[in-house]
């Protein structure tokens, strides 16, 4: 018996170093391109699900062999860490869920816990599963979640500190500081009943202009394949290499599933009100729930490459790789969220305006992108600019490395930056103001997108890819920023808090228009904000 075990145990040990192995020429792959490596990763799952089928089916033996709680979770750790790794290169949403799937399993069966290891090399492992499954949880919006793992990071930073006295946590401590900070702003947690930044069909695809949608019809149609998502932004809130802007992008960006993707499962599992004790030998994971939590009918998500203060160099290659690999009749979303003093020039893009690009720049420096207009190369390009400077009613709201960018903001979450300009409270209103403020936006955006599939005049640029939902709701949102902020800067001041978009939008959507102005104005009198803003001629009706 005991040679058997031990031939077990040779075994899996030669199954983890094989995997190791495998795992190290992936880990530092490129998030970028659609073809790169995809044979290696394909080899390094089969290698750990091999590894992990046969923990499992051979636990007893390995445990008596001396196997380690923490070794067993480390192996689910690398999986979460791989199926992290597949959802960044190719945005599926089930690739996510599958890490979350194997990162929660970790937390309820306490693999790293209470082994009472005072091997430093395990905590820092322990430390690393709890950051990863940090970012999983947020960009999850896993709320409960993100504070359950929160806390006992926090609590083994100081355990570790206590007991490690003679090496520097400083790093980890940092780490801690970075998500209360995106949680102090993040309004998934200030704000319960706030809607979705992802695009909900339930929410977004409005029933009175879908039959407009659906009969539209333009001389060319672009798909949205591929997105470059990048910050440069000093000291701006973020966590890991996730800003707060790229994060608001990237979800603006991905469908939200159906089903029970979001709800909030308690952290501890139970069995007729009595908690369950994962402490014992069972390794199972249900790796069906990935299954259960997405929503098959779903389109795939745009891929997205999410780049933390690249350098041009680095953001040129990126940019021509997914441009060779971009599929026929298909465009590009690139998003730079920056301060006018990064290194990246509007000449850096222009031999990319060889394929379709849809541009979105936020920045005090934007403005000097309009000279992108009538210089492509190929395709003309689409431009959304944001205010040289934002505006607010209280000016301390105005700190980007605080709040995030008000342009981003008014993109991705707009009655939530429309409260956040006028200083109204969302977090003191109740359920039936903030509904009927979302029916005001709802009503008005659907009215938006029947005037765009009307408008005989509008330009080929915005008609090649208003079909697509995430692009078109970009737009609509863009005519609403454009409109309040109109409204609100004082008109001596307009040139430099306005945003500006190129090619022109029809001017029936002009923030001067009746069925644009009378939409602001009637959101504004329904939070009684309406002293906050100058209007003129405004007929609001039903």
């Amino acid at each position: 018996m005991a040679e058997e075990n031990d031939a077990v145990f040779k075994n899996f040990r030669a199954l983890v170093e094989s995997a190791d192995h495998k795992f190290a020429r992936v880990r530092d792959f490129p998030s970028y391109g659609r073809a790169q490596g995809q044979h290696y990763f394909q080899k390094v799952f089969k290698a750990y699900m091999r590894l992990w089928k046969h923990q499992q089916e051979h636990r007893t033996e390995l445990v008596k062999s001396g196997l380690n709680r923490w070794e067993i979770g480390e192996i689910a750790s690398r999986i979460g860490q791989l199926y992290f790794g597949q959802y960044m290169r190719t945005s599926e949403a089930r690739f996510l869920v599958e890490a979350y799937v194997f990162y929660e399993a970790i937390l309820k069966r306490r693999y790293f816990e209470g082994c009472k290891v005072k091997d430093l090399g395990v905590r820092f492992k322990e430390l690393r599963f709890y950051a990863r499954f940090l970012l999983v949880s947020l960009i999850l919006n896993r709320t409960q979640m993100v504070k359950i793992v929160l806390e006992k990071l926090r609590a083994l930073v100081d355990d570790c500190k206590a007991n490690f006295q003679g090496t520097n946590f400083k790093e980890w401590k940092l780490i801690v500081q970075e998500i209360v900070r995106f949680m102090n702003v993040d309004t998934t947690f200030t704000i319960t009943s706030a809607r979705p930044f992802r695009y909900c069909a339930m929410l977004d695809c409005h029933p009175n202009s879908v039959a407009y949608m659906a009969r539209f019809h333009a001389k060319k149609v672009l798909k949205f394949r591929d997105a470059i998502l990048m910050s440069y932004h000093r000291n701006e809130v973020k966590f890991a290499e996730l800003t707060l802007d790229a994060y608001r992008m990237l979800q603006c960006l991905e469908w939200e599933p159906s089903g029970s993707f979001y709800q909030n499962h308690p952290a501890e599992p139970k069995e007729n009100g009595v908690a369950v004790d994962y402490s014992g030998a069972s390794g199972v994971i249900d790796m069906n729930l990935a299954a259960d939590m997405t929503d098959p009918t779903l389109p795939p998500n745009p891929r997205k490459a999410i780049l933390y203060r690249p350098s041009v160099t680095h953001l040129i290659a990126v940019m021509a790789t997914i441009i060779e690999e971009l599929p026929p009749e298909s465009v590009m979303l690139v998003y730079l969220s920056a301060s006018g003093s990064s290194n990246l020039y509007p000449g850096d893009i222009i031999p990319f305006t060889r394929r379709p690009i849809f541009l979105i720049i936020d920045s005090d420096n934007s403005h000097a992108f309009k000279v992108l207009h009538g210089a492509e190369r190929g395709e003309k390009a689409a431009l959304l600019l944001s205010p040289v400077r934002p505006m607010f009613k209280d000016p301390s709201s105005a700190d980007i490395a605080q709040n995030g960018s008000q342009f981003t903001f008014f993109l991705t979450a707009p009655l939530q930056a429309f409260c956040q300009m006028v200083g109204f409270s969302l977090s003191d209103s109740d359920m039936e103001v903030l509904n009927s403020a979302e029916n005001v936006l709802s009503t008005a955006f659907s009215k938006w997108e029947v005037i765009l599939c009307k408008s005989p005049g509008l330009d080929l640029v915005w008609a090649q890819v208003l079909s697509d939902p995430f692009l078109r709701r970009l737009i609509v949102r863009f005519v609403f920023c454009r409109a309040v902020l109109s409204a609100f800067c004082p008109p001596e001041g307009s040139d430099q808090c306005l945003p500006l978009c190129l090619p022109q939008l029809p001017n029936s959507l002009s923030p001067k228009s009746d069925v644009v102005q009378s939409s602001v104005s009637q959101l504004a009198d329904h939070l009684k904000v309406a002293d906050c803003f100058h209007f003129e001629n405004t007929k609001i009706g039903p």
